[in-house]
């Protein structure tokens, strides 16, 4: 199966340089490129891409705005997947990012194969939020976000266990070595958490569960 990969950036060195990387790859084409949040908006509307490389700071209208407009959108059909572009000195983005509705965040120095890995991982359903690093942005930013109060809802002792473990990051194998569970049994509960929370994915899930209280941050490091 072919992934669909729209870029946006305002700089045209970077769209490109990105662009020409990714088409090089069998199983991913690119279907477009926007130059600000305005433009993306509109270009994911008519070309309808799987995955989104977003930059965070654009002209016209920022990345996470740009990512909260299209993943509200009413056009029919599964919305695109959304990896946020950014440097270290943007992290105060990541959590935001998160919140928006993006599945994870790729830093622009990633190598050609971080970027194909990453635009394959999203379009599979998965978020980008395993590197240590990651967690301990999320962890931070969830730290001084007032918790959220949520519809109660119902999830088994076993549930909640797979959901701490994915706010940590760790990959469905990984879980299943902590549990002690069969790969594709912890792959079912995942599937049930989010049907069960109406999330779309586990960056979603990630948010929630530090919002919900179901994971508390722990201290500082």
């Amino acid at each position: 199966m072919t992934v669909r990969v729209m870029v946006v950036d305002d700089q045209e060195m970077v769209r490109a340089g990105f662009s020409a990387l990714l088409a090089a790859q069998p199983d991913i084409e690119v279907v477009g490129q926007a130059g600000d949040g305005l433009e993306a908006v509109e270009l994911a509307a008519h070309v309808k891409p799987d995955v989104i490389l977003m930059d965070v700071r654009m002209p016209n209208l920022d990345g996470l705005a740009a990512t909260r407009r299209i993943l509200a959108g009413t056009t029919p059909g599964e919305p695109p997947r959304v990896v946020m572009l950014t440097t270290f000195d943007l992290d105060d983005y990541v959590y935001a990012a998160l919140r928006a509705g993006a599945s994870g965040f790729l830093l622009k120095h990633s190598t050609p194969d971080e970027l194909a890995a990453a635009v394959r991982i999203v379009a599979a359903g998965d978020a980008l939020l395993a590197p240590s690093v990651t967690r301990r942005l999320v962890e931070d930013f969830a730290r001084v976000q007032p918790v959220v109060p949520v519809k109660p809802v119902h999830l088994t002792p076993r549930e909640t266990d797979v959901l701490r473990l994915v706010a940590r990051g760790l990959s469905n194998k990984q879980i299943a070595e902590e549990l002690v569970l069969a790969e594709q049994t912890v792959k079912t509960h995942v599937s049930n958490i989010l049907t069960k929370l109406d999330l779309r994915d586990r960056a979603q899930a990630v948010v929630y569960a530090y919002e919900s209280g179901v994971v508390v941050p722990g201290p500082r490091r």
